[in-house]
């Protein structure tokens, strides 16, 4: 086979991920689909649950292992399409249909690319993994797969990148801060306000500026995002309960800015979890001086990936645009796979 015709492959099976509505939770036509078009393609998948993966047929534990991630779940389609978003649509350099950007074009892409480098012996060992339930974050996604995968030492992440490596990654936190009051009749002054309790915690949430500042992240942030208290006019609130969005850079671990902000604030406090981290790598990592001796511009980025989940070292690089993602009409330029197709070899051959 030509180069093209792997490309062509990539196109070709992103239209039948795209016809196949696949929103987070409900994967297993999408993952059936990957899962029988890598037998085709003469490969022995595993699978736990919607996540498949594959391992390099030239295994040799002496060598380090890159992992080739994307990830085969959508969001739901908004309202605001004006074309089926489960029917690829293919308009010129453009392939419309949910989730071809995010992150259809990079998954079918990155396989294409394993088969490529499992023609010849590599100087490493890698494995493919489309995951499922990205998205959401959920159990069944790729904290399902991990353990079953073998000792990883780095991976790429194909996200839409617009091809250009993303060697940073906000975390995300969400916490629950939780005001107390005491109820009472608002006509006589009665009882304890929780709003009013919780007045000074909202100005310090509004406020704060936590002191390490990322070059590539810029400053960990944290957003006061929905508010609720009350029941009626005359009756003093005895709850007030706030959701606060946290974006850590990676300076800081989910735990450690939750200890920060429990010992500013007087309302109770409590995190969702602390399992999505910032990520990040080295820029002296050889794939990231490798990227750069291309042409490629290492940068940071806000948007949460399955890199959060992963406990080594790990990158962004995909086709696509972020921007595009989670919108109306949603594409993906096939010269953009095309290019991401060649980029990823110059980048890993040899």
């Amino acid at each position: 086979m030509r180069q093209e015709d792997y490309v062509n492959d990539a196109v070709e099976l992103l239209k039948q991920l795209i016809a196949t509505p696949s929103v987070s939770r409900n994967e297993t036509a999408a993952a059936d689909i990957m899962e029988k078009q890598m037998i085709t393609y003469g490969l022995a998948p595993h699978r736990e649950a919607n996540n498949v993966w594959v391992l390099s047929p030239d295994w040799d534990d002496t060598k380090p292992t890159l992992l080739l991630n994307a990830h085969i779940d959508t969001v739901k389609p908004v309202d605001s399409w004006t074309r089926d978003p489960f029917k690829p649509t293919l308009e010129g350099d453009k392939l419309y249909g949910l989730g071809s950007n995010d992150c259809g074009g990079g998954l079918t892409t990155l396989l294409q690319v394993f088969r490529w480098l499992s023609l010849r012996p590599q100087p490493y060992n890698f494995v493919y993994l489309a995951s499922a339930e990205e998205e959401v974050s959920g159990k069944d996604g790729f904290s399902r797969a991990l353990p079953l995968l073998p000792k990883i030492d780095v991976a790429i992440v194909g996200e839409p990148t617009g091809m250009q490596p993303a060697i940073a990654e906000k975390g995300l936190m969400v916490l629950d801060v939780i005001a107390h009051g005491k109820s009472g009749h608002a006509a006589r002054n009665e009882g304890v306000n929780a709003i009013y309790e919780a007045l000074d915690d909202m100005v310090w949430i509004r406020d704060y500026k936590f002191q390490k500042v990322s070059p590539l992240l810029g400053p960990t942030k944290m957003t006061l995002t929905v508010v609720h208290a009350g029941t009626q006019h005359n009756v003093i609130p005895d709850l007030c309960t706030m959701l606060v969005d946290v974006r850590t850079n990676e300076y800081y671990t989910n735990e450690e800015v939750f200890d920060i902000i429990k010992q500013h604030v007087k309302s109770e406090v409590q995190a969702h979890s602390f399992r999505l981290h910032s990520s990040h790598i080295d820029p002296e990592h050889p794939l990231i001086k490798r990227c750069v001796s291309l042409g490629l511009k290492p940068y940071g980025s806000p948007t949460l990936s399955d890199q959060a989940l992963m406990p080594w070292q790990s990158f962004k690089l995909g086709p696509g645009e972020s921007s595009r993602s989670h919108s109306a009409d949603e594409y993906i330029c096939i010269s953009e796979m095309r290019e991401a197709f060649y980029t990823y070899l110059k980048v890993l051959e040899g």
